[in-house]
């Protein structure tokens, strides 16, 4: 027996591509048709607010899909290895410690390997700089640097050489897009290549997503998104959030995804929402300390005089040994 998602064959490739990109599909089993449904084996429940079933589901072709198990590099190196990897379209990103460099390439064979739908692997080298990019190398493969994402129904041409993209966000983007209601005003203060307002715009029916960020190259990449899906109702905006929010209409939701750096841009973000409108803060912080950090950070705009409360605090990712990412949901009263 298999742990699976029933999902509606048109919707089939999308979540799948999806659980891919998520890390989240059981590839030991085979996909299965169930009348007007398909059966997706998943490692996890609860995905995407599909139904979870145990099924019956025939055994996949056994392969070896754990790089570290094909990766030709010294034994006592072999524990090591990241167990886990970013995966942006047909593109593995995987961050190597310095002991592990020299043996980048064995590395990234081995993951195009462990998985046919890669077509290259590169090192990651972490974020930097103030336009947010990935230090990024390539090590296997072929190709440029430029690539096509999915999720959710929505692709997206995303080159994390130039742009920052994160494809472990698939889920609060898909929760986001839920919790809009029709006629919205929403802004997105770092865009990006809009993977929040693409998968909004998809799935909800806003009145308009101001989609801003200082990176051109990001919002080209923007632009040609919103020309493949053919979405409406997504504006692109080149430059610093900070100062062009203000001359933006008062926005029911705004979207903060610079967990870096977001809290610096809280307080204009709050001199243009709503009364009851929302706003999704993305933040670093040290997991033991989280919950201090953000009684500080409500204490302090309350004594600029937004009067606000955390709604829903959420961990999204692991940062480092002791900090994580969250999401933070500002509701100003």
């Amino acid at each position: 027996m298999a742990l699976c998602i029933r999902v509606p064959k048109e919707k089939g490739e999308e979540v799948r591509d999806t659980l891919i990109s998520s890390g989240l599909l059981d590839r030991g089993f085979k996909i299965r048709s169930d009348g007007d449904s398909i059966l997706i084996p998943v490692i996890s429940s609860g995905f995407g607010g599909y139904d979870t079933i145990d099924a019956d589901l025939e055994l996949a072709e056994r392969r070896e899909t754990d790089y570290r198990n094909l990766a030709d590099i010294p034994d006592v190196l072999r524990e090591m290895l990241p167990t886990s990897y970013d995966v942006i379209g047909d593109i593995a990103v995987i961050k190597l410690s310095d002991d592990l460099l020299p043996y980048a390439s064995a590395v990234g064979n081995a993951l195009l390997k462990a998985s046919s739908s890669l077509r290259a692997a590169m090192t990651d080298g972490g974020v930097k700089g103030d336009m947010r990019l990935r230090e990024v190398t390539m090590i296997a493969g072929t190709g440029t640097s430029e690539t096509r994402h999915k999720e959710f129904g929505v692709t997206m041409i995303v080159d994390p050489a130039k742009a920052y993209f994160n494809p472990r966000l698939s889920t609060e983007r898909m929760r986001i897009a839920s919790l809009v209601r029709g006629g919205e005003i929403i802004i997105d203060m770092f865009a990006g290549v809009a993977p929040f307002p693409l998968v909004i715009a998809k799935h909800s029916e806003p009145s308009a997503i101001y989609a801003i960020d200082v990176n051109k190259d990001a919002v080209g990449m923007m632009e040609r998104n919103i020309r493949l899906n053919k979405l409406t109702g997504i504006i692109p905006i080149c430059g610093d959030a900070g100062i062009l929010i203000s001359d933006l209409p008062p926005a029911d939701r705004i979207i903060m995804n610079l967990p870096q750096a977001a809290d610096l841009f809280l307080h204009a973000a709050l001199t243009n929402i709503r009364s009851g409108g929302t706003i999704h803060l993305h933040k670093i912080m040290e997991r033991s300390t989280s919950s201090e950090m953000i009684s500080k950070l409500i204490e302090d705009m309350n004594g600029k005089g937004h009067r606000i409360r955390a709604d829903r605090i959420a961990e999204l990712k692991t940062y480092s040994p002791t900090m994580s990412v969250y999401v933070i949901d500002i509701v100003r009263s």
